[in-house]
């Protein structure tokens, strides 16, 4: 992804939500906080909004009301521009929310989505987890 190769050197936190993801909107504030807790780690966020019907231009309103609502100002906000199902294959991701941690080197160092949860924690994930990897990767 050319978003995250730009961020090389640093530990980059990328979030794949929905405005239609109850548990997204829960876990979002956590991608913010973590941003303003670590300035130097790149927090970068992918609305999934998209479906595929229509045009991406018509999703942006309500991605852009939500992340004007949670402050998300220190976030690089995307907008998937194509439909939902065809990010979900190219991620190999059943569902959103799920948060990718790179580490500075540029290798992807731990995915977290709910099939990855439930094997590895026994419970759903929260951004103590994604913060947790991040201070071990020596993010700032």
């Amino acid at each position: 992804m050319a978003t995250v190769a730009r961020h090389r050197g640093k530990v980059v936190v990328l979030d794949c939500w929905s405005t239609s993801c109850p548990p997204c909107i829960r876990e979002f504030p956590g991608l913010v906080a973590l941003a303003e807790r670590f300035p130097g780690v790149a927090c970068l966020s992918l609305s999934f909004d998209y479906e595929g019907i229509g045009t991406p231009e018509e999703a942006l309103p309500r991605v852009r009301e939500f992340l004007e609502e949670v402050g998300a100002t220190r976030i690089d906000n995307m907008l998937g521009r194509e439909e939902s199902d065809s990010l979900y294959a190219k991620l190999d991701l059943a569902s959103v929310p799920a948060v990718y941690v790179w580490g500075p080197d540029g290798a992807l160092v731990r995915r977290f989505d709910d099939d990855d949860s439930a094997r590895r924690l026994g419970r759903p994930f929260t951004y103590a987890d994604v913060e947790a990897t991040v201070r071990e990767l020596g993010g700032r």
